[in-house]
């Protein structure tokens, strides 16, 4: 009878046990690229007002939702994979929303020079995004960097890539802009020559892949600081003989 009464106990923990298990998976599906529905559509909805671009909350998962889960994840210190498994849905879970995106904010917190302790909600399209008091302090910090080296996919101080630098240097001064060279020509407005261009606006080229595939910070006087693939961050003039044929354009953020 006893051994009866341990066995049902057994198999009601057990019971008991998947049921907790199944109600966790159910709260936190994985969601990865082909994913559609209700919780695609809740994530892209969150990375939104955590200052990530999936792009639109329209409940499909594609590539600018996996690239934003990718760069959420790298920010968390989470395996980047770009799927949203548990870890993802918790970390999630535990940021906080924001409503602005933060060209008035309080700048970063001091931190080692690796990281930031704050990322501002990401600038919105279309629109000049840097308040001309702020155009000398965006240009200091850039040319703060001169030489650092270039790596592929680097966003720090100790090796960048052309888009990874632009980042870095807004976000020190409390703009956080996209992580990638094709989102980032999404911001401010088209300019129609190189004469319309102001120090702070952007500007852009095609080298690797068609379409704007490098970026930099117009400095004035015909030229911009950027990070080369070749000698890393370093100023160069617009109609330098590499340069001006893969120039596709400027884009006004100054306001």
């Amino acid at each position: 009878m006893k051994k009866h009464r341990f066995a049902k106990k057994i198999l009601l923990l057990l019971g008991l046990s998947l049921l907790v298990t199944t109600s966790t998976t159910l709260a936190s599906p994985t969601l990865k690229t082909g994913s559609h529905g209700h919780d695609v559509m809740l994530l892209q909805q969150k990375l939104m007002e955590i200052g990530y671009a999936p792009g639109s909350a329209d409940g499909v998962y594609g590539s600018g939702t996996e690239r934003a889960v990718a760069e959420f994840q790298r920010d968390q210190n989470i395996h980047v994979t770009g799927v949203v498994n548990a870890a993802t849905w918790r970390a999630l879970k535990n940021v906080k929303s924001t409503k602005t995106w933060g060209i008035d904010i309080q700048p970063p917190a001091k931190t080692s020079d690796t990281t930031l302790a704050v990322k501002a909600p990401l600038a919105p399209n279309n629109v000049p995004i840097l308040p001309r008091s702020k155009v000398s302090s965006i240009i200091q910090t850039a040319k703060n960097y001169i030489g650092t080296p270039y790596s592929f996919g680097g966003t720090t101080p100790k090796a960048f890539d052309c888009s990874g630098y632009l980042q870095y240097v807004f976000a020190k001064n409390g703009i956080s802009i996209p992580r990638l060279a094709d989102d980032q020509y999404k911001l401010g407005t088209r300019t129609k020559s190189t004469s319309q261009l102001e120090p702070g606006d952007l500007v852009f080229f095609t080298t690797y892949e068609p379409g704007p595939s490098h970026c930099g910070i117009y400095l004035g006087s015909g030229e911009f600081i950027h990070a080369s693939s070749s000698k890393g961050v370093r100023i160069d003039a617009l109609s330098n003989a590499y340069w001006q044929p893969r120039y596709i354009g400027g884009k006004h953020i100054v306001m």
